[in-house]
């Protein structure tokens, strides 16, 4: 069974290298790719490969940043037609179902069947069954074969779309209460508020504190990926929703780590003083 993964980055890695330990060759592209994201996909057994040998393959997973998922999606379709092939795409990212829609729309009938899949839970890891991958529009089961090669496969009632609605509410309630920590943690930081307000979490909240301690260091790398995926959850929620403004609000916040990490990362070790403390 051949599958090709687009994105070799640290869930793509991880889900091809669980694919092939169950028996699967997985195909990848690496063109443009940096010298240790080429070495990343072949340490986990992934094989390089052009376009159209991807386009060649039953089953096309995309797990990519969301801002570029349209993009890969057009990449492929290209691919696809030049070869004049059919295949499935299923997008894995972290997208609003509206873009899930113009994924679909670029990946049109001529090129073959699109799926609308989520993935919710870190990269595999070795002894763990997650993450979770959630499929939407699969009435003939054809993500059944990432079930049957080690992949946590959770087929969910809809069409096209209803996977990346469940993705953006998940993570608008998961991601959002890193944001919201980070946020105040902050102002805490910037008004001498800090010390008291880490005594009164650990006081009153412990279980949030606790999760702020570890969510909070582990966004730092991460930063970067979510600014888009904020932008997508407030898509996903709309301009007539005011819900919509705080996620646009956390895009900016999380473009500010990303921005901190780049230049010395000083807020970040602000925070890990505070949370360590």
């Amino acid at each position: 069974m051949e599958i090709a993964v687009i994105g070799a980055g640290a869930m793509g890695s991880a889900i091809a290298g669980r694919l092939v330990e169950n028996g699967a060759k997985v195909l990848t592209y690496l063109e443009g790719r940096s010298a240790a994201t080429v070495e990343r996909a072949k340490a986990v057994g992934m094989e390089p490969a052009s376009l159209e040998a991807i386009a060649g393959v039953d089953l096309i997973l995309s797990i990519v940043p969301p801002g570029t998922a349209v993009e890969v999606a057009k990449q492929v379709a290209a691919a696809v037609r030049r070869c004049g092939k059919k295949t499935t795409l299923m997008d894995c990212n972290a997208i609003s179902p509206q873009t899930m829609m113009q994924v679909a729309a670029v990946f049109d009938s001529d090129c073959g069947v699109v799926l609308d899949g989520s993935i919710i839970g870190g990269p595999p890891k070795a002894g763990q069954k997650g993450p979770k991958l959630y499929v939407s529009g699969d009435e003939a089961d054809r993500s059944g074969v990432l079930a049957e090669r080690g992949l946590q496969v959770r087929r969910i009632e809809g069409a096209i779309g209803a996977a990346s609605a469940l993705k953006m509410c998940y993570a608008g309630i998961n991601k959002g209460v890193t944001g919201l920590g980070t946020a105040m943690l902050l102002a805490a930081l910037r008004t001498g508020a800090d010390e008291a307000l880490k005594h009164e979490l650990k006081e009153s909240l412990p279980d949030l504190d606790t999760k702020l301690a570890s969510a909070i260091p582990d966004m730092y790398p991460k930063a970067y990926r979510w600014v888009a995926e904020m932008e997508e959850i407030a898509e996903f929620l709309g301009e007539d929703d005011p819900a919509s403004l705080i996620f646009r609000g956390m895009a900016g916040l999380y473009r500010k780590m990303a921005a901190d990490r780049d230049t010395g990362g000083v807020l970040a070790g602000q925070l890990d003083a505070l949370n360590s403390g």
